[in-house]
């Protein structure tokens, strides 16, 4: 069995006899500071998915590096000021103002994004036995905490600013087109973000979530489905309340902060949806003993595992234990060979 049935065989529960996928996210801090036990990492337990480059014939309109010190630019013109290197930094002056969104135009949709070649996006799919992630990530909330403020944005969803939501239509009419050109390609499956949870709960009312977001994730879903493939989102913080929804939405695949929500309050969407991860980055990692990783490793599997359902992921990031990360695959492999 290669990498791509394993994952296919996990995210449909039919995993009977094969290991846990394996995946390992870095940011550039864990290559700075720990180079050589990172490449040993990723030596003993290669990934089961991979990504892929879109060759775009449009390069994207950035400035600077989002990893190193300084401005940097993005893709819609949001400006990040980075004071450490290795990690991605804030946005300090957002580039819509006017509470009525008149100055929307300032934001520039990059349409280079839908430029990919897919050709050359299929042939190193067919090369690969990997489970390929298409190269798109739709994240309407936090793109918009992006350009205009996280506060003032916040404000724009409790009094349903109509300038707000002419905008992300806009947005998420491109956002629909981006998920539609990388389904149409070979990959496995495309991703979506965003950022939804605090450390005890959703950041904005469950209900406004509902109204406002949950049917654009609807529509990616529904697109990635009908092309055949998966779809896998990645959304940080306590998210306990709207894991429901994406169970209902058919989302194949969440990448959330398990231990912030508790792995007990879980237990009820064992075999429902696939737990992309993650061990917790914000204590285990960082400061726990490998024994305690361990565990909670073990815990994972016995609360969430079910001929599928999990995929050994965790995120190698700053103040991270090169021997914490390495009990995390470590752990999985002596579970399940």
């Amino acid at each position: 069995m290669n990498s791509r049935d394993l994952v296919y065989r996990t995210l449909n529960f039919h995993n009977t006899n094969g290991r846990v996928p394996r995946q390992l996210w870095t940011l550039p801090w864990a290559e700075q500071h720990h180079a050589a036990a990172l490449a040993e990492i990723n030596r003993e337990f290669p990934a089961d998915l991979a990504g892929v480059n879109g060759y775009l014939r449009q390069r994207p309109r950035t400035v600077g590096d989002p990893y190193e010190t300084g401005l940097f630019r993005d893709e819609w013109g949001a400006v990040f000021v980075n004071v450490q290197r290795g990690v991605i930094g804030e946005v300090k002056e957002p580039l819509i103002m006017d509470e009525d969104w008149t100055d929307a135009d300032r934001a520039h949709i990059p349409v280079e994004w839908l430029t990919i070649d897919r050709d050359r996006i299929n042939r190193d799919c067919a090369a690969s036995t990997s489970f390929v992630m298409g190269g798109c990530n739709p994240r309407p909330f936090e793109q918009l905490q992006f350009l205009r403020g996280t506060e003032a944005l916040y404000v724009d969803l409790a009094l349903g600013n109509p300038g707000l939501h002419r905008f992300l239509a806009r947005m998420h009419d491109f956002y629909c087109q981006w998920v539609e050109a990388w389904a149409r390609t070979d990959v496995d499956a495309v991703s979506m973000m965003d950022d939804w949870g605090s450390q005890r709960s959703l950041l904005i009312d469950p209900v406004l979530w509902r109204r406002v977001f949950k049917p654009l994730y609807r529509d990616y879903i529904d697109i990635a489905h009908r092309y055949g493939k998966k779809m896998f989102m990645h959304s940080d913080g306590y998210t306990l309340q709207i894991l429901p929804d994406l169970v209902e939405l058919g989302l194949d695949a969440f990448n959330t902060q398990i231990f912030c929500i508790g792995i007990d309050q879980l237990a009820a969407f064992r075999g429902q949806i696939t737990f992309w991860g993650e061990v917790d980055r914000q204590h285990l990692l960082v400061d726990a003993q490998v024994d305690d990783v361990r565990a909670a490793v073990r815990l994972v599997d016995r609360t969430l595992w079910q001929n599928g359902g999990c995929i050994a992921q965790c995120e190698f990031g700053a103040g991270g234990r090169p021997e914490n990360v390495r009990a995390v695959f470590q752990t999985w492999r002596d579970l399940h060979g």
